[in-house]
């Protein structure tokens, strides 16, 4: 084997390994998202998620000092920023604690109903 040949063959196999990769780029359908990029500074932390069933994306604010959380959306249509929702997690922490911390709270048993 002479060395054009070799030379030959090594191109060769080279342009063929860039071709699969070229294909398999462009054949992915995936849209990219942004998904679990979280931030935090001071109190706050940011992080980002989508929702399925619309196809939405999100942004989710946790204020760490008051121990509130807010859920905002783009609206493509209107190119606006909205606020979906609100929870404030201080509140969810006294429903969740029961009254006497001696006595934990039991779960009522479930009856059939006829």
């Amino acid at each position: 084997m002479d060395s054009k040949n070799f030379a030959i063959g090594v191109l060769s196999t080279t342009a063929t390994i860039l071709l699969v990769g070229v294909i398999l780029l462009y054949s992915r359908t995936d849209i990219v998202r942004a998904d679990g990029m979280t931030a935090s500074g001071g109190g706050y932390v940011v992080t980002v998620g989508n929702l399925t069933w619309n196809d939405e994306e999100l942004v989710y604010v946790i204020d760490a000092t008051t121990d509130k959380m807010i859920v905002y959306r783009f609206d493509g249509n209107r190119r606006q920023i909205e606020l979906v929702q609100g929870i404030d997690f201080s509140e969810m922490k006294r429903a969740s604690t029961p009254a006497d911390p001696q006595r934990p709270v039991q779960p009522k048993p479930r009856t059939r109903q006829p």
